[in-house]
């Protein structure tokens, strides 16, 4: 199919957990692997939905359009039979007539993803392609030791808001073993690795040959080349061959691992914060097959850049708190620790959860049209002035904080104590209870910044998962002109 030239990226984010272990840790506990570098671990209140939320946010809240469809994909889904897309949707406040999908089982879907949302944005329908995924091995092997947990977030749209209008496209599929999980496993199985590398160089160099013909482009006329894949032995070729004439965006594997499903929104994403006005960027996904997708960035990728009040993909690699190998084995599930001798925690149940969705999912209060109190939760009786059914909705997800008191609790059960319980004041009024997550105890202060997360509270017996939202200290942008 040949791309319209008007349909590409309109906006994106990217959300890589604060934590990072270090594969040394690995080695020490084990006596042997581990490894150089570190890799990204999602917190124990983090899923790869709670994940996809953040990186929606930040694309959103980069842009004024609303998509009009949402697909999430991701390998390690929190819920199977139930649409995780459709937490996703609740959570950013989305209307009801837009549609929300899961693309789950394999991490080619996060291409799968991006590419259905380019279809459905040059149909004329902008859509946000949703990309997670949580990595797990088994203790010592090189999935724990290369794996990353990562999400994206790529909104594609057509018309003047276009930052990266996507030229063409390509791909060539095969079945072959290389790479299988048997449902209900936590990890995948991979045959030895010398034996996909040659056909998936072959698959490649076919997907690449077709979005060079479909762009009508050569490949040296391509300034920036991304290659994301578990195979790491294809990857590292590919990258080798790909790149000679082009600049090569750093697949950030020695820092935050190899994101799986995610790897793909996150290249394009850091391709994209790195990229002038004018570059042409080759992204190439390997995995039961390959995909390259061709864009050319536009004007107004600048200007997105500056609108951003979040940090870069640079910066949130960069950043993190470590975590030791026994804690990322106790979140992960792997080592079972004693839990406390507390009753279970009650489950959520179906028909309140429906009622209170806005608060429960979308933090959306009330706000008294008579004198413009905000109330969280939403109620119907101002607590100021008195007035009745007099409110209209007010979503505070995305309104700054501050800390107006706090404690860090070492006796309430947290699986990364202290839990940090703190009364936070949003800008504009309202104030509201919220546990802190992502902080350091000692540095946190009255009087900081934080911003609203989408976390899971926990998960019952009978697997029912709580999703609410947390604070966070703030995660600033990076200054203009300071991105790489």
């Amino acid at each position: 199919m040949t791309a319209i030239p008007d349909v590409g990226v309109i906006s994106y984010g990217v959300h890589l957990p604060a934590w990072r272990l270090d594969r040394k840790e690995i080695g020490r506990a084990l006596g042997s692997g581990g490894g150089k570098g570190t890799r990204a671990v999602a917190s124990f209140d983090e899923d790869t939905t709670s994940m996809g939320v953040e990186a929606a946010r930040r694309a959103l809240a980069l842009t004024a359009a609303e998509p009009r469809g949402v697909v999430f994909a991701t390998a390690s889904p929190a819920y199977a039979d139930k649409t995780n897309a459709t937490t996703v949707h609740a959570a950013l406040g989305l209307g009801r007539s837009v549609p929300a999908y899961d693309f789950a089982g394999a991490a080619r879907s996060g291409v799968g993803a991006l590419l259905a949302a380019a279809d459905s944005a040059a149909a004329g329908r902008p859509a946000l392609a949703v990309l997670s995924d949580i990595r797990t091995g088994r203790p010592g092997s090189a999935e724990e030791r290369d794996g990353g947990d990562a999400a994206a977030a790529v909104e594609f749209g057509t018309g003047d808001g276009v930052v990266a209008t996507l030229l063409g496209r390509g791909s060539a599929s095969a079945e072959f073993l290389e790479r299988w999980r048997i449902v209900g496993d936590s990890s995948s199985r991979v045959w030895e690795e010398r034996f996909a590398e040659a056909p998936y160089r072959e698959l490649a160099a076919e997907a690449v040959e077709n979005a060079l013909k479909d762009a009508g482009l050569t490949l040296a006329e391509v300034d920036k080349v991304a290659v994301a894949g578990l195979h790491r032995r294809a990857v590292r070729g590919l990258t080798k061959t790909l790149g000679r004439n082009a600049t090569v965006v750093d697949d950030l594997s020695a820092v935050i691992g190899v994101a799986g499903t995610a790897q793909p929104g996150v290249l394009l994403a850091s391709a994209l914060d790195e990229a002038a006005a004018g570059e042409t960027v080759l992204l190439v996904v390997v995995g039961d097959g390959a995909d390259a997708l061709l864009f050319r960035t536009t004007d107004a990728l600048v200007a997105l850049r500056e609108r951003r009040t979040g940090p870069s993909v640079a910066q949130q690699a960069a950043g993190g708190f470590e975590v030791g190998y026994q804690k990322f084995l106790t979140w992960r599930g792997i080592l079972q620790r004693e839990a406390p001798r507390r009753p279970d925690p009650d489950r959520p149940a179906g028909p309140p959860a429906h009622r209170n969705t806005n608060w429960k999912f979308g933090l959306t209060g009330s706000r008294c049209t008579a004198c413009d109190t905000r109330h969280l939760p939403a109620a119907r009786v101002c607590i100021e002035c008195r007035a009745v059914d007099r409110m209209v909705g007010d979503r505070v997800a995305d309104v700054p904080a501050v800390i107006a008191t706090f404690q860090a609790d070492l006796l309430a059960y947290s699986m990364n104590p202290p839990l940090i319980a703190a009364a936070i004041n949003f800008e504009g009024g309202g104030r509201f209870i919220a546990e802190v997550t992502d902080a350091d105890a000692t540095a946190l202060k009255i009087g900081d910044q934080v911003e609203m997360t989408f976390r899971r509270l926990y998960t019952t017996a009978d697997g029912v998962h709580n999703y609410f939202w947390k604070a966070r200290p703030v995660q600033a942008a990076a200054p203009a002109g300071e991105e790489n």
